[in-house]
């Protein structure tokens, strides 16, 4: 009885550790869950971290060479301004001396004139053809960044973006675009196409021309008969998937084969064959948009 008695005496405190453990157990658990859920969170953080840090640098490294640009156009602009106050200044003595020489004749001073109007109107056009060059670099620099920003996920041994020849270009790389001797544009590639053809259509004002380009190495299959017919037909597919998938004016597109041509590095190499395999997007200003980028501005 009095065994009895100290065991139901004890119960209370058993029962009370036993759910004290099974407390502690969960809440062990759930610290164990909290510091993996943290874990994890934090790795993406970084992972976000340093893709924002290189696109900031990319842009920042696009952005000083925009400044040094500016600046060398500045000191042409301030170079020729001031040419062009020497010349009025000039202007203004020669035609001061004009009024006072009786021994020029009428016909000889109106040439003078002539001349000297001339010499003011080319100065003008000086002015207003630099500042067209400045607008045009910022539009380019403005879609530069648009499209760096665009393809920030993308590797850049994939795809570069560049201004060359006072132009936007864009080169894909055939490992990215297409199979080995084939022209049909693969899933990764349209996925990228996407991305481009959006901040195209941001754009239209701007044409879009799109090159192919090969390596030396020869092709003839049944399809294909040889390098300009393969990059003729890849860049045929690029403007098709650009037109029929995201809706880019097909008025502005034009499709051309380089073959292996226009080499972006020397074929001695693989490494320079794989550069030379690429798929250029070409963006420019219609004609009529380039010629109004060269007329004086109203003021």
């Amino acid at each position: 009885m009095k065994k009895l008695l100290l065991v139901f005496a004890m119960m209370p405190f058993l029962f009370t550790s036993c759910v004290g453990k099974k407390k502690l157990a969960d809440l062990e658990s759930q610290l164990t869950q909290l510091q993996a859920s943290s874990s994890s969170a934090l790795s993406k953080s970084k992972a976000d971290l340093s893709d924002c840090q290189s696109l900031t640098a990319s842009l920042q490294g696009e952005l000083k060479k925009r400044d040094t640009d500016l600046e060398a156009k500045n000191g042409q602009l301030k170079a020729l301004q001031e040419q062009l106050d020497y010349f009025k200044k000039t202007n203004t003595n020669l035609l001061d001396r004009l009024s006072d020489l009786s021994v020029i004749n009428k016909s000889g001073a109106e040439s003078i004139r002539k001349s000297l109007d001339a010499l003011n109107e080319q100065g003008k056009y000086i002015k207003d053809l630099n500042s067209s060059i400045q607008r045009k670099d910022s539009m380019n620099l403005s879609l530069v960044m648009n499209l760096k920003r665009s393809l920030a996920d993308v590797n850049d041994e994939d795809v570069t973006v560049e201004v060359k020849k006072g132009v936007v270009y864009i080169s894909i790389s055939d490992n990215l675009m297409f199979a080995s001797g084939s022209a049909v544009v693969n899933a990764k590639a349209v996925a990228v196409l996407a991305k481009v053809a959006k901040v195209l259509n941001d754009h239209k004002e701007l044409d879009v021309l799109v090159e192919g380009h090969t390596d030396t190495v020869p092709i003839s299959t049944d399809c294909i008969q040889d390098n300009w017919d393969l990059s003729a037909k890849r860049a045929t597919s690029v403007v098709r998937v650009l037109q029929t998938k995201f809706d880019v004016d097909p008025e502005r597109l034009t499709a051309g084969g380089r073959g292996e041509y226009e080499p972006a590095s020397a074929n001695k190499t693989s490494k320079g064959r794989k550069q030379n395999r690429r798929t250029e997007i070409i963006v420019t200003p219609k004609l009529d948009q380039f010629f109004s980028l060269m007329t004086p501005q109203a003021k």
